[in-house]
């Protein structure tokens, strides 16, 4: 009897921590997805600094990924966004979605 309350404790002893880690582990993912959206938000608000001329070039990010949409008046215009928007420190791509206007 002694011995099956004895496992018994050790089996409820080892759901609980394993319940913890979990917990813990989820707690952990949380709080680095919500860093991830503040990087992110900081590269969009950095990136739009450096294309403060291009008032027509919209950005968004995920990851680190840099996304320009939006219409520009040229092909130089748009290449002098991606150069610019890629020098932005902890831009990791750029993709560009760009249409040239008049094409």
């Amino acid at each position: 009897m002694k011995d099956s309350k004895l496992i018994a404790g050790l089996f409820a002893a080892a759901a609980f921590t394993l319940a913890s880690l979990s917990a813990h582990a989820q707690q952990e993912a949380a709080m680095a997805g919500a860093a991830v959206a503040t990087n992110d938000a900081s590269l969009i608000a950095k990136v739009k600094s450096a294309l403060a001329e291009q008032k027509q070039i919209s950005v968004s990010a995920q990851g680190g990924v840099v996304v320009l949409s939006g219409s520009v008046p040229d092909s130089d215009t748009g290449t002098r966004a991606i150069q610019a928007a890629s020098a932005v420190a902890g831009v990791k791509e750029v993709k560009s979605e760009l249409t040239v206007a008049g094409k």
